[in-house]
């Protein structure tokens, strides 16, 4: 064993009350590296909750890319594309897609006896990915969507109503339940009414999705368009991998590029990333990240600061041992060098408590949900965290490091410190 560790162990495992001042050090600064450790592990955690929670509410409603005509761009849908099998198929032959789904969108009325509300239906069919939707409903279940009038020959009537998917928010204002019947009216060239049935009851807690959206069969809203059966709204694309968003984006217009950008009806077509559908959400989750590098910012540095103050108070405690050192020749690298490693024990069990408490808290919060949130502001009813073990163990390393680099300069305090006067040094 080396000698500068050999000492350290020695001089960090004594239990003896001598070193009245150098033990209450020790324990802050052990203290301050564990609240340090356990504060970034917490805020990393929760950012991470936030950005992912937030995101793939986004996502769940908008996809990742949508596909659509150039003229309709922002105009809720208004012009439509023909998304044959075809053209599916070739989208999701594009590098990076991994699924591609219809979607149509139709403005309208809810009317009940009592009170009314303006919505957007938005129709999907069998093949889209009903994943979101599921995890989001509270009340009721998911019907089987189709793009296909789901009874031949029968008449939509109070007695034979489309299912529909409404919103917590809708169900609330309007007074709904599940089973409950609803009339859909629509404005076009005249004045359309459609009898639905709630089927279930989703919410998601993102105010602008849950005031407006509700869902039905991709054939009901064609039909309010009066839009042939291949015909759509667009196309919604999920990625394989979202770091990659905007390399698939990219591949999608040179596919579009090479294909005239049209589709069979000579309709130009256009992608639309998340990020460009939803700016301020993701400008929003982007501030986030700034929090973050100030917090670890302010709490490596509390670990440097107490680190530095207890390794001081140590080294001035221990002159008369640094004496005796020098005095039997060791020199100024080798008692550095006992310090330091004195020190990364100190950090080391700070980082032990550290990790304990921050762990803790995440899944005492995962496992209660003790910390709620208003829905209405940070679009979660509870705090959300994420464990990022690979994240965390840098977290770690990062503060292993930082604290031992700034401990580098202060240990140099024992060149100024001379065998004559410190053997005589009470």
């Amino acid at each position: 064993m080396k000698l500068p560790l050999f000492l350290a162990r020695r001089i960090y495992g004594q239990t003896d009350d001598r070193r009245k001042v150098s033990r209450p050090a020790i324990r802050i600064a052990t203290a301050g590296v564990a609240i340090g450790l356990a504060v970034m592990i917490v805020t990393v955690a929760v950012v991470l909750g936030f950005k992912h929670t937030i995101r793939d509410k986004v996502v769940g409603f908008g996809s990742h890319i949508q596909v659509v005509n150039v003229r309709s761009v922002g105009m809720q849908g208004a012009q439509p594309i023909v998304m044959n099998d075809s053209l599916r198929a070739a989208l999701t032959a594009i590098p990076g897609v991994s699924h591609a789904e219809r979607y149509t969108l139709a403005q309208g009325i809810l009317k009940t006896d009592d009170d009314f509300l303006g919505v957007i239906l938005k129709g999907i069919g069998q093949e889209y990915d009903t994943r979101f939707l599921k995890e989001n409903i509270v009340e009721g279940s998911l019907p089987a969507f189709s793009d296909k009038n789901p009874r031949p020959g029968e008449a939509n009537s109070k007695e034979n109503p489309y299912p529909i998917v409404i919103s917590r928010t809708m169900a609330d204002k309007l007074k709904l339940g599940v089973g409950d019947l609803i009339f859909a009216y629509f404005i076009g060239d005249h004045v359309s009414r459609l009898a639905f049935k709630v089927e279930g009851i989703y919410q998601t807690n993102m105010k602008r999705f849950d005031d407006l959206f509700c869902i039905a069969d991709l054939y009901v809203a064609n039909r309010r368009n009066g839009w042939k059966g291949d015909q759509c709204s667009g196309a919604e694309l999920l990625v394989d991998d979202f770091e990659q968003l905007k390399q698939t984006d990219r591949h999608i217009i040179d596919c579009f590029t090479q294909k005239g950008r049209q589709d069979s009806d000579g309709n130009t077509l256009t992608s639309i990333t998340i990020h460009q559908s939803y700016p301020t959400v993701f400008q929003w989750l982007d501030l986030l990240d700034i929090n973050v590098w100030i917090i670890l910012g302010l709490m490596v540095a509390l670990a440097g600061f107490t680190m530095i103050s207890g390794l001081l108070i140590i080294i001035l405690e221990r002159t008369q041992m640094i004496g005796t050192l020098k005095a039997l020749g060791a020199g100024n690298g080798l008692i550095r060098h006992t310090f330091l490693w004195f020190a990364v024990f100190i950090i080391g069990r700070g980082l032990l408590w550290g990790n304990i408490l921050g762990l803790g808290i995440i899944l005492l919060q995962k496992a209660t949900g003790i910390v709620s949130l208003d829905p209405q502001t940070y679009y979660v009813s509870e705090a959300p965290m994420e464990l990022n073990l690979p994240l965390f163990a840098a977290l770690n390393v990062i503060t292993l490091v930082v604290s031992i680099l700034v401990l580098i300069g202060p240990s140099y305090l024992v060149s100024r410190i001379y065998p004559a006067r410190s053997m005589r040094y009470e």
